[in-house]
């Protein structure tokens, strides 16, 4: 069970990842985006990794205060989680 966890929270944040460089190649050619609303609830269902390396990875959303107060508290939402699964 504790694999099963850790690898959907692996895939999870592949998948936050993903959405942020999706959104800014949608910005780059001014299509339309993905909601920010969208990116900050992904970031703290536990994908704060995810959306902290697809920030600065594609260098997206870095320059708001908010993303990065969300990116750390999904990321310690994250730990928690997994903390909490492997020691039981």
């Amino acid at each position: 069970m504790k694999w099963i966890v850790t690898g959907l929270c692996l895939m999870w944040n592949l998948i936050v990842f993903l959405l942020y460089g999706w959104d800014k190649r949608k910005a780059k050619r001014g299509q339309y985006r993905i909601p920010e609303k969208t990116l900050l609830l992904s970031a703290l269902a536990a994908g704060g990794l995810g959306a902290l390396l697809g920030g600065r990875i594609f260098h997206h959303k870095t320059r708001k205060w908010y993303f990065w107060l969300t990116w750390i508290c999904g990321l310690i939402i994250e730990i928690g989680i997994l903390y909490y699964i492997w020691r039981s």
